[in-house]
């Protein structure tokens, strides 16, 4: 590495320390607890270092948590929370810990002095750092984190068996007569996909990028001759296409998880992988069949006929035979996680718990070996950075930062309507994405404190997380920096990055005009506001 490269990461590193330091060592508000403001700290800085990245985000996440237990600020329980009796134990109040008493072992106390030593005394037998790191590994046994940690090793399994190829070549046989047919191609794939590879940049730029590049110049599209042949539509189709898939399912995109982290512990609302589905699929469908018709109108590619792409579809399709054993078994599993998710408020197991299944059907069934699971680098990053920000997300409304901050905005908050209230803060989340380069710093450094907006003017909390969740996603449409699918398909270098910016304004319009549009009345029919 150039030695000015690891310089620059060490003054972005700098950056986020100090960033972080002056808010920890500033006077907590009145009405905050020292460790809700100092929890805070940590966050911010994180969150900043999401943006200027000085390294990945899993490491800087565990350079937030080493800080928060190395200084014991997790050691103490949050304000209110007491020692709880059960049986002959008395359990520890620290979060995360399972420290306990018993009962017979204590003094009965004649006075309160005598309770107090007796709490100090359990407090006593762990080290405050120790109870500190403890408390800091609560995120990482959300049954959240475990589904997208699983559905990240069925991806895996989907690409190396071949089946995610096999499904966009098919779609694109099928339906690839005309350069809008492969429009509505990729939008299919982008559908049978979405549900089961939960990385975006995976499933559009892993799966989808290489055929959509090959197909376009299978048509005698190329990115320098002749990108508005064809290539340029289907670019654009497949980047828009894959947002509108990533916010249609809860494992779409990795981060949605975060939103639905933040609705429980905001309006204390499970917002789980069905009742995402049920709220997202009449908008989402109506989407994925306007959106390849829309851009055709804005972006029109000078081919029509796409016969030579479904030719080298058909090609592609003889070259990888008939169906393995190994595809057949993983469409399978497709099928029994659809239905199990589908079915959840039937059966009640949780969406973590089904994609674990899926995981060990896969390997008792030898179509993937755990080394292939445990080389799926992304699995095991997301496990890391989204189990640390879901700890420092609890931490902040366990010791009363939320809290503050809620009581804060309705002490400021204009009268508006509830709806015209949640409208504005819709639009103002979508278009605050121009300041981000990655949705996921988006969606942490914003949602959370959405929502407690919302809480604070009265808004119904179902309408404010159903547009949350799927705007989250749908916002990354403006920019040509927005995710890892849309950075790889801006790179195939069809579309400049001015016309990008302004086609992407252009189908921002048109998904607040059908997510607002259809979504709020569907909404209303649904009971969420």
């Amino acid at each position: 590495m150039p030695k000015y490269s690891i310089i620059l990461i060490y003054i972005k590193l700098a950056i986020c320390v100090l960033l972080g330091l002056c808010i920890w060592v500033m006077p907590a508000p009145e009405s905050v607890p020292t460790t809700g403001w100092r929890v805070f700290a940590v966050f911010v800085a994180t969150i900043v270092s999401f943006l200027i990245r000085p390294l990945p985000m899993a490491p800087m996440v565990l350079l937030g948590l080493l800080v928060l237990a190395m200084s014991g600020t997790l050691a103490e329980p949050p304000d209110g929370e007491d020692i709880s009796v059960t049986g002959n134990t008395i359990a520890s109040p620290i979060p995360g810990t399972s420290d306990t008493l018993d009962v017979e072992s204590l003094e009965r106390p004649a006075h309160m002095a005598t309770a107090q030593q007796d709490i100090a005394k359990l407090k006593g037998t762990k080290s405050k750092v120790a109870r500190s790191f403890k408390a800091c590994l609560r995120g990482f046994g959300n049954s959240t984190v475990w589904l997208v940690v699983s559905a990240f090793l069925i991806s895996g399994a989907v690409i190396r068996t071949g089946l995610g190829k096999r499904i966009a070549l098919t779609m694109i046989y099928g339906l690839g007569r005309t350069t809008l047919g492969l429009g509505y191609a990729i939008a299919g794939a982008e559908l049978i996909l979405g549900p089961f590879i939960p990385s975006n940049t995976a499933r559009g730029g892993g799966v989808m990028a290489p055929i959509v590049n090959a197909v376009a110049n299978s048509l005698g599209s190329t990115s320098r001759a002749t990108p508005r042949l064809a290539g340029e539509y289907l670019v654009l189709c497949g980047a828009h296409l894959n947002l509108i898939t990533a916010a249609m399912f809860m494992t779409g995109m990795a981060a949605n998880s975060l939103v639905a982290e933040a609705a429980q512990e905001v309006f204390q609302i499970e917002f789980n992988w069905t009742t995402w589905l049920i709220g997202s699929i009449v908008p989402g469908i109506l989407s994925l069949l306007l959106l390849p018709l829309f851009i055709y109108g804005i972006a029109s590619p000078v081919l029509k006929n796409a016969q030579a792409a479904r030719k080298k579809a058909s090609d592609e399709l003889k070259k990888m035979g008939v169906w393995t054993r190994a595809e057949v078994i993983m469409a399978g599993v497709f099928l029994i996680l659809i239905t199990l998710w589908s079915t959840s408020s039937w059966h009640g197991f949780p969406s973590g718990l089904i994609a674990m299944l899926g995981v060990l059907v896969l390997l008792f069934c030898r179509v993937q070996t755990w080394q292939e699971m445990a080389a799926e680098s992304a699995a095991w990053d997301t496990l890391v950075w989204l189990g640390g920000l879901l700890t420092m997300s609890k931490a902040l409304l366990d010791h009363g930062f939320i809290s503050w901050f809620a009581a804060s905005v309705q002490a400021y908050s204009v009268d508006f309507s509830p709806i015209a209230a949640a409208i504005m803060l819709a639009v103002v989340y979508f278009f605050s994405m121009y300041c981000f380069s990655m949705l996921t710093g988006h969606i942490t450094a914003m949602v959370g404190a959405f929502f407690v907006v919302s809480l604070a003017m009265d808004i119904p909390p179902m309408l404010m997380i159903a547009l949350l969740a799927y705007f989250s996603s749908l916002c990354g449409c403006i920019t040509n920096y927005s995710s890892g699918p849309v950075i790889i398909y801006f790179g195939l270098e069809y579309v400049s990055a001015g016309r990008w910016f302004v086609i992407g304004l252009m189908v921002a319009l048109f998904q607040m005009a059908i997510w607002l549009g259809v979504g709020l009345p569907y909404w209303k029919l649904l009971g969420w506001w």
